[in-house]
């Protein structure tokens, strides 16, 4: 019996300590969608601006973004970027250099929770799918699904 309330009371516990998912109770969908929308502005229009200070800001250090390449076999794999990659490609200008005049992207978001978020931007180059994350108060985004758009 007392083996079995130990289980209970470690579970409770654990649960208490993994509740970091419930809802931000300060949270305010309305603002949260604003900031949503500024860390993917950040993360798009940083990326063509050649600005890495937006980039830094829209990024969580842990970010894994990842597109599919091909190899000359035909076999596919996935290539992994990470955000100190992705903060010094564009400190290096790369999006910059493919930048087109009176380029607009596009930013939708797609679904909205209290502590996480999907997203997909659009511009003349690429499709990304991006998951973001509300950590310490702060919209990061944390994935990023992406693919060359067909020429």
């Amino acid at each position: 019996m007392k083996k079995t309330r130990l289980i209970a009371l470690a579970l409770t516990c654990m649960l208490a300590a993994g509740s970091g998912f419930a809802a931000d109770p300060k949270s305010d969908l309305a603002s949260d969608r604003a900031a949503i929308e500024a860390a993917a502005r950040d993360y798009i229009d940083g990326w063509y601006e050649g600005n890495a200070e937006r980039m830094a800001r829209a990024l969580h250090p842990d970010l894994a973004k990842r597109t599919i390449r091909g190899l000359p076999s035909g076999r596919g794999f996935l290539q992994t970027l990470s955000s100190s990659t992705m903060i010094e490609y564009t400190k290096a200008g790369f999006g910059k250099e493919s930048k087109k005049d009176g380029q607009v992207n596009e930013v939708i978001i797609l679904d909205q929770l209290s502590a996480s978020a999907s997203v997909k931007t659009i511009s003349h180059e690429f499709t990304d799918y991006l998951h973001l994350a509300k950590i310490n108060g702060e919209w990061r985004i944390v994935n990023v699904l992406w693919e060359p758009l067909k020429k």
